[in-house]
């Protein structure tokens, strides 16, 4: 059971920063321990809208000036913060006390999922291990307390975003990262989304219990919920060291973040916030919440107008150019006997993440690609202006609209989130 939790239609900050004070509080009874060296775990800039930013911040401020605090977002192989970044998320924690992961060089190896368990969780589809690469500083230095922050929400590997994923997926390296998405990949995007345990959820419980039992940490998980004046608001913090934790968090997740339609949608159009979101990397969470709900020759127009790239890294942004969102089948053909896809099977698996099998057509609106490049990589391109004149965020209803000309469309303002699917996909998987 989680340490305490908090569960209403709407919780204040200032409710959530008594709650961080509680969470030291029992912290010190438990360990027991003077809280001299503390390590903050927050998500990346991602999922600032969460509140994470200003949460860690308050830690900071709480812990005081007596205790050797740091910060290491869990970037996972997104691209670093720069020092804007992290003042605009983080506020007053000085740029010294905040880390880059970095998920080449900067991990060390802790253990190995077994290819039997692995094999076992995805019913046959992968047969690999997984080795466990995680951020040298976290599991090698000495820590009296790790609070590991995070929003859960429904996520495309994992079921559902945050608690171990901010160790496995936020920290973790290069091999550990590969051979986990390429298994959720091939398990099949749709078959993780809104799952309570994934087949890599289960892989990751078992390596939390085998390789980090020995960490003095904490989870801090909220989830979120938009209110009668369609504002997001905070509607659950759950505090605690074990599954259970997760499992409410998840829980609440699945009862308030899930739109489920009678029908497939034709039309939708979904809002990536440029602030946030610079690559179809990370913008593709408008594809991967969307595309059960989405109905057979329908439209996802995406509005990124931050959008500047394909890939969070060079290799990556390559791989994509190269070969395009091109499906499922044809990704894994070219797997078997490309080295560049075999080296970067994380980047094989997004291809596969962000491909409509053919089912309807992805538009891309961005601030800084071409609709040549839009093209190459097997999506439709829109002007971004002309589909923000058409589409505007300030004056689009969360939901259904009618425009001027009758065209019925579903507006989506933060499709990260959500999670939206037609009442079969759902059912059947």
């Amino acid at each position: 059971m989680p340490w305490f939790y908090e569960e209403k239609e709407s919780i204040s900050r200032s409710e959530i920063e008594q709650m961080c004070q509680r969470l030291l509080d029992e912290a010190r009874e438990r360990l027991p321990c003077e809280l001299k060296r503390v390590l903050l775990l927050p998500p990346d800039i991602t999922r600032a809208h969460s509140g994470a930013g200003w949460i860690t911040e308050t830690f900071y401020k709480l812990l005081g000036p007596d205790c050797d605090v740091h910060v290491i977002p869990t970037l996972g192989q997104h691209v670093p913060h720069t020092e804007a970044d992290n003042q605009w998320m983080f506020g007053s924690i000085p740029e010294e006390r905040i880390h880059a992961h970095d998920w080449r060089n900067g991990c060390t190896r802790v253990g190995v999922i077994p290819a039997s368990l692995v094999e076992e969780t995805t019913a046959g589809k992968a047969n690999w291990e997984i080795p466990v690469d995680l951020n040298t500083m976290t599991v090698t230095e000495q820590w009296d307390l790790i609070i590991n922050i995070g929003h859960v929400v429904p996520h495309e590997v994992l079921g559902f975003a945050n608690h171990n994923k901010n160790y496995f997926i936020g920290l973790g390296g290069k091999e550990t990262l590969c051979a986990s998405h390429i298994a959720a990949g091939v398990y099949g995007i749709e078959n993780n989304l809104g799952n309570l345990i994934t087949p890599l959820r289960a892989c990751y419980n078992w390596a939390e219990e085998q390789f980090l039992s020995q960490l003095p940490h904490v989870y801090l998980q909220v989830t979120m919920q938009r209110d009668a004046a369609n504002e997001l608001v905070h509607s659950g913090v759950y505090i605690g060291d074990d599954l259970d934790t997760y499992l409410m968090a998840a829980k609440r997740s699945r009862a308030q973040n899930i739109t489920i339609f009678d029908q497939p949608v034709k039309k939708m159009v979904a809002v990536m916030q440029a602030d946030e979101f610079h690559a179809t990397w990370v913008a593709n969470k408008a594809v991967y919440r969307t595309r059960m709900a989405m109905a057979d020759g329908g439209e996802l127009l995406i509005i990124a107008p931050g959008v500047e790239r394909f890939g969070e890294q060079p290799e990556i942004d390559a791989i994509i150019r190269k070969y395009g969102y091109c499906g499922t089948d044809k990704v894994l053909e070219l797997y078997r006997t490309q080295t560049d896809l075999q080296e970067m099977a994380n980047g094989t698996a997004h291809l596969m993440h962000g491909s409509t099998e053919g089912r309807f057509t992805i538009r891309y609106a961005p601030g800084g690609l071409s609709k040549a490049e839009i093209e190459q990589v097997h999506y439709e391109y829109a002007d971004p202006q002309e589909a923000l004149a058409r589409y505007n965020p300030e004056t689009m209803e969360e939901g259904w609209n009618t425009m001027p000309d009758g065209e019925e469309v579903f507006f989506i303002s933060s499709p990260s989130t959500g999670l939206w699917t037609s009442r079969d996909k759902f059912a059947h998987r």
